[in-house]
């Protein structure tokens, strides 16, 4: 065994990597302290903390943080409509600085000058995790195994993890069968991700890989859920209050519930799901199967009422702010100065979206059927053919005639 070089705070998930990083630590020479954040995933977190402590960590924390996921880093995003490249609603990328905050917290805590984590080397993760950690903690030194050579050599894959788990360090894996149908995904509160050698591959065909979550067998039969969804001003900012399911009645008030409510509904009929090539931060594109159900609802009610009570001029720059704002969180920038001034300017133009907002999702659709707020700027008259209004239809003449100018 080395000698000791100090405490180490693992990024723990007790999956396959960071099993294996954490005994591998223990090699090195390291005292392993391991950080397991609950954000919503459905899992035996005390089999976890078994694991860990059984495989050598010197001290195990368990904490759920899937409130303070929601109310601080989910909530932000819908008000923002956050999507990279169009379509991805962000979900990894929103967890990665809300875990990476607690890490650094346990690492003072600790007295631990280093921190790890089971990024890999060609993925967006590994930036999201450090410059979190940087931005907090400048100090703070990061062990990334997957870009040490003394690792990566050992480990070309996961086949030798595998090899390692069974025989070289008694981690307790069980044989699994690995090839193209091999799936790691990830369930966190906000969404359901999926990746596999075969998405790595040449893009396929619409339906050549299926994907039946837990949370999401497919769409059921019926006219669809009718729901309503409240949102509300608070402290200058507007988040989602209370959700209600006009067909029984049941109501969901308080963030997390709200949230895992709508997955559950949203999440049985398929909504959200998209099978995309994104564009990732270190250079390469990759393919992903995204699962986002109450993300996917919040995202099309905060869009309708917004535009029914923001201003046009407003909602224009605010859209700009949008994009920058995806691009920062994204590419792991969330603890930076620059994405902190967008969440307090974006913040600043929710005060008036305020309302509800009457939808459907039915067969893996958003479906809005109205929406009212004390806010409006919906002046009926104005845009009546029935009625002239606050309006001289005659001033419309020299308006067009000024824009054919040039």
């Amino acid at each position: 065994m080395a000698q000791s070089k100090g405490t180490v705070v693992l990024a723990y998930s007790g999956g396959l990597d960071t099993s294996c990083i954490l005994v591998w630590l223990k090699e090195q020479g390291y005292d392993v302290v391991a950080y397991l954040a609950n954000i919503g995933q459905k899992e035996d977190f005390e089999a976890a903390r078994k694991k860990a402590l059984a495989l050598g960590a010197k001290k195990v924390y368990i904490e759920d943080i899937s409130r303070e996921f929601v109310e601080s880093f989910i909530w932000p995003a819908v008000q923002a409509n956050a999507l990279y490249e169009d379509r991805y609603l962000l979900g990894t990328a929103l967890a990665r600085p809300c875990i990476a905050r607690q890490l650094v917290e346990i690492a003072r805590q600790e007295g631990a000058q280093y921190v790890a984590h089971g990024a890999t080397g060609k993925g967006n993760d590994q930036v999201r995790f450090e410059l979190s950690c940087y931005a907090l903690c400048p100090k703070i030194k990061v062990v990334a195994p997957w870009r040490l050579p003394e690792f990566y050599q050992r480990f070309p894959g996961r086949r030798e993890l595998m090899d390692y788990a069974k025989v070289g360090a008694g981690v307790g894996y069980p044989k699994l069968q690995l090839g193209p149908a091999g799936l790691s995904g990830e369930i966190p509160v906000f969404h359901l991700e999926k990746g596999c050698w075969t998405l790595h591959g040449a893009p396929r065909a619409p339906g050549a890989l299926g994907l039946h979550s837990p949370s999401a067998p497919g769409a059921v039969a019926g006219w669809g859920v009718p729901l309503e969804a409240g949102v509300y001003k608070h402290r200058s900012e507007s988040v989602p209050v209370r959700v209600t399911n006009t067909g029984d009645g049941a109501t969901r008030s308080s963030a997390l519930e709200l949230f895992v409510y709508l997955n559950d509904i949203a999440g049985k009929h398929g909504v959200g799901r998209i099978d995309i090539v994104e564009n990732r931060l270190v250079g390469m594109k990759s393919r992903g199967i995204y699962e986002t159900p109450a993300g996917t609802i919040l995202y099309h009610a905060h869009l309708d009422i917004e535009a029914f009570t923001m201003d046009r001029e407003v909602r224009k720059i605010k859209q700009g702010l949008s994009r920058k704002f995806s691009e920062l969180v994204y590419n792991g920038f969330w603890h930076s100065p620059e994405c902190e001034f967008l969440r307090e300017c974006i913040g600043r133009s929710q005060e008036p979206v305020l309302g509800t907002v009457r939808l459907s999702v039915f067969k893996g659709q958003v479906y809005i059927l109205g929406r009212e707020s004390p806010r409006s700027l919906y002046n009926e008259e104005l845009v009546s053919m029935n009625v002239q209004g606050d309006y001289e239809p005659a001033d419309a003449t020299g308006f067009i005639n000024i824009n054919s100018l040039r």
